[in-house]
């Protein structure tokens, strides 16, 4: 693993955390962002879309400032063709739906809550997640 900074990382951890626990003190809501994005599009209710787009821009702040506070953060760079990632983000979409969530709201949310479906729907995605990126690397090939 190279650059790991744990700082930074506990700190990123705890932010998450804080939001998604003032989200649910504040809103009674959960931090899952599928559902977060989900209240954006149609069909949609109008006292979701102020505080949805508050946390998504927080979300945005949050990694545009990032580089304010770590000076050693390298520029992202995507090796995989637009079709893969425009194809991964819709199996992402339809993953999410199927497992009535995301790993914000199952993984971060659900676990802190003790749910034994939202432990059960977070193994799977890790588990599709290391295959997937196997296969991907490995078989395919496409990968960095």
């Amino acid at each position: 693993m190279e650059n790991f900074t744990p700082y930074s990382a506990l700190a990123g951890g705890a932010l998450i955390g804080l939001a998604a626990a003032l989200l649910m003190l504040f809103n009674g809501r959960i931090a899952g962002i599928s559902g977060i994005i989900g209240n954006l599009l149609p069909p949609y209710q109008r006292s979701n879309v102020g505080w949805s787009l508050f946390f998504l821009g927080g979300l945005l702040l949050g990694a545009l400032s990032s580089r304010l506070f770590d000076k050693n953060l390298t520029d992202i760079r995507i090796d995989m063709p637009l079709p893969v990632l425009l194809i991964a983000g819709l199996l992402v979409g339809y993953g999410t739906g199927l497992g009535g969530g995301c790993t914000s709201g199952h993984g971060v949310c659900g676990l802190a809550r003790l749910s034994p479906r939202s432990a059960v729907a977070t193994v799977v995605f890790m588990v599709v997640a290391g295959i997937t990126v196997f296969i991907v690397r490995h078989l395919i090939g496409t990968g960095a």
